[in-house]
């Protein structure tokens, strides 16, 4: 029998923990299913041989999407997590010899630019100022608003934005703004690197994503107190405050549907019933796994995934004054990178590194006193069948040679623990079809309208939340979907009762 309050969400990742909050708060009783034994998702920590390590997303900016479900919760958000601005948001290494300071600051930002590149400062104001509006403006309704339903013209500033848009927004690719916007081939790298942050190429995705650096650059970025596992354990605290329950090691089989309406779950072969079902699994498995509809789940497949990622999380026996919490060490040919990322899906031989350490913020937590936790990662294909193993060592090798050129040292000596994260375990343990870690890419002019939206025509009560479906991956944006799903949630309830 259905419990007219229930709701019943699939999947504890960042999404799902956001979803439970703010519908615990709209009355319903939440339970979560997850299939793992731990929560979080992707947002999860692990620990070996004395060190930490946060175990996937390692960029924490936007917190007043956390904020803002403690306000809702009525809950001090200091009872349960603390934060503090980063004064760098990125170190950027290049090839020629240049480091860069990305500071938060935008004037220092703009004497950086002048002083390491040559570069007009002011061009870098005019384009945040640009990369604001554009947020403030456009991807305001993007972020708060589902694409896919008529009642959006009525309830958002469509007017507004509209006047904001630019043509080049729409039919330049985010290389092209750039490459107008900035003089040096250097900066314009550096802001095509932000189309990496849904998985997409800068060469393909529109200009739009210019909007992202606002975040990193004018609203800046952030270290949470303990690690980023510490905002998966906040929101699970809070969760539990109002009344959540949480059931781990608990895979959902299938989804119950009757006469066009989901009505429940099944777990362990016991049938669960909720008037409202919620999926924070990655949209193409709901619907091939959990909905048993191939059709369907092949018709989200017209879309290109976004790339993965290969990690290497190595504790380093060693530290490196000279790098920052977030550092970047770019490939030499980036067009070169991407087109093997997204055409040939193959390894590069010389790919952009990006090296995480959050013992730079908290020394002794995340390793041992004078020694580092080295979260590494680079840009991967997609799945599509190829020989993982063989990538692994090749990977490694072209990483290790590559930091050993840029910081004049035998990285590999200092490596006393190694885990590694492939497209494959990605794919296994966070049920992210393909290893693609923002479901599909960017690439396209139309893909944001084309994401697969937070609910089904076909299916009524059934919701969807996380990084596959509207508006994205990435934290701030898996905390949106939750916030857009909770919604559709009400807007159906006053249509339908």
């Amino acid at each position: 029998m259905i419990t007219k309050d229930k709701a019943i969400i699939i999947g504890a990742g960042i999404a799902g923990l956001a979803s439970a909050i703010r519908l615990s708060v709209m009355g319903y009783q939440v339970t979560v299913f997850e299939k793992n034994s731990y929560l979080g998702g992707k947002l999860s920590q692990f620990k070996k041989d004395g060190y930490s390590f946060d175990a996937g997303p390692s960029l924490f900016t936007q917190p007043s999407l956390i904020e803002e479900l403690f306000e809702l919760a009525n809950e001090p958000i200091a009872d349960y997590f603390q934060y503090s601005p980063q004064p760098i948001s990125c170190k950027y290494f290049y090839e020629d010899g240049t480091i860069l300071n990305a500071y938060t600051d935008t004037n220092l930002f703009a004497k950086e630019l002048e002083d390491k590149l040559g570069e007009d400062g002011n061009k870098l104001k005019e384009y945040l100022a640009q990369s604001a509006n554009t947020y403030n403006e456009i991807g305001s309704i993007f972020l708060n608003y589902s694409l896919h339903k008529l009642s959006t013209l009525f309830k958002a500033p469509i007017k507004r934005a509209l006047k904001a848009v630019k043509s080049a927004f729409l039919f330049n690719t985010l290389h092209q703004v750039n490459t107008a916007s900035f003089s040096k081939p250097q900066t314009v790298q550096l802001f095509n690197r932000y189309a990496t942050f849904n998985g997409s190429n800068p060469y393909k995705a529109p200009g739009m994503l210019s909007l992202i650096p606002h975040l990193d650059n004018n609203i800046g970025t952030f270290y949470p107190k303990g690690g980023m596992i510490s905002i998966t354990n906040a929101l699970y605290k809070l969760a539990k405050k109002k009344g959540v329950k949480f059931n781990l090691e608990c895979p959902v089989s299938s989804i119950i549907t009757e006469e066009g309406i989901a009505k429940g779950v099944i777990v362990n072969g016991y049938k669960e019933y909720a008037s409202v079902i919620v999926s924070n699994m990655d949209v193409y498995f709901t619907y091939k796994k959990l909905l048993n509809d191939e059709t369907k789940a092949r018709s989200i497949l017209r879309q290109e995934r976004s790339s993965s990622a290969f990690i290497f999380y190595w504790g380093i026996n060693g530290s490196f004054p000279e790098l920052e919490l977030h550092n970047i060490f770019f490939a030499e040919y980036y067009a070169a990178e991407f087109k093997s990322l997204f055409k040939t899906k193959a390894l590069h031989d010389d790919p952009t590194v990006y090296v995480n350490i959050t013992s730079k913020c908290e020394p002794g937590l995340h390793a041992p006193l004078g020694k580092e936790n080295w979260f590494v990662m680079v840009n991967a294909p997609a799945n599509t069948g190829q020989d993982w193993k063989d990538y692994q060592a090749k990977y490694r090798a072209a990483i290790i040679k590559k930091l050993n050129r840029l910081l004049k040292t035998d990285i590999e000596s200092l490596i006393e623990t190694e885990e590694v994260l492939t497209p494959l375990t990605i794919e296994s343990k966070t049920a992210s079809y393909m290893g693609s870690l923002y479901g599909t890419s960017s690439n396209g002019k139309m893909a944001a309208f084309f994401r697969h939206p937070n609910f089904t025509k076909s299916i009524d009560r059934l919701y969807f939340v996380g990084g596959s479906v509207h508006p994205g991956g990435g934290i701030p944006l898996c905390l949106q979907s939750a916030k857009i799903m909770c919604g559709l949630v009400a807007e159906d309830i006053k249509t339908n009762g």
